[in-house]
């Protein structure tokens, strides 16, 4: 079994899309004077390598609390926007993927993409209630077409609209499958 991090590190200064709020990690207790570290977080919900909860951009959509925490994993696979692709599992592109590749992805039926969507893209599949992650990294260690178990779990935010992930990728080995 091989893991694969896909998310980014939060630190100070990220690049953050305009117009959202700036990234701040700072020190507040350190283990010479408190005996234990604790750092002050400030980031927005759609910061790094994040999920959209449908609400993000369609008004009385399911926020993330409402969604249920098994559309945050699944079966998925890598994928060229000019090739074939799998049915009913995740789907991540390497290259950015525009409102052109819609009616294809909803032919395919993912329960959520990932990769540099556009924005109009990302409205339409979460007004289809496909999940889209954002902020992807290291998608070029996935296999095209191979089957891998993506997990990408947003942390519980009351009526949240988004949420960073520590998402990853596991690959098992040559003709071995997941039990889901």
């Amino acid at each position: 079994m091989k893991v694969i991090d896909l998310s980014v590190s939060l630190e100070t200064g990220m690049d953050v899309f305009p117009g959202d709020p700036q990234v701040r990690i700072e020190v507040v207790h350190t283990l010479d004077k408190q005996g234990w570290v604790l750092r002050h977080l400030s980031l927005g919900t759609h910061t790094g390598t994040h999920v959209d909860a449908f609400s993000h951009m369609h008004e009385g959509k399911q926020n993330l609390e409402e969604i249920p925490l098994e559309r945050f994993f699944g079966e998925a696979q890598v994928v060229k926007t000019d090739g074939d692709w799998p049915q009913g599992i995740g789907l991540f592109f390497r290259e950015k993927v525009g409102i052109d590749l819609l009616q294809k992805i909803l032919q395919s039926d993912p329960g959520f993409v990932g990769g540099t969507l556009s924005e109009e893209l990302e409205r339409a599949l979460l007004g289809k209630e496909i999940l889209t992650y954002t902020g992807l990294v290291n998608l070029e260690q996935l296999p095209l077409g191979r089957t891998f178990l993506f997990i990408g779990f947003p942390l519980k935010i009351k009526a949240g609209d988004g949420s960073p992930v520590r998402a990853v990728a596991i690959l098992t080995g040559e003709g071995r499958s997941f039990m889901l």
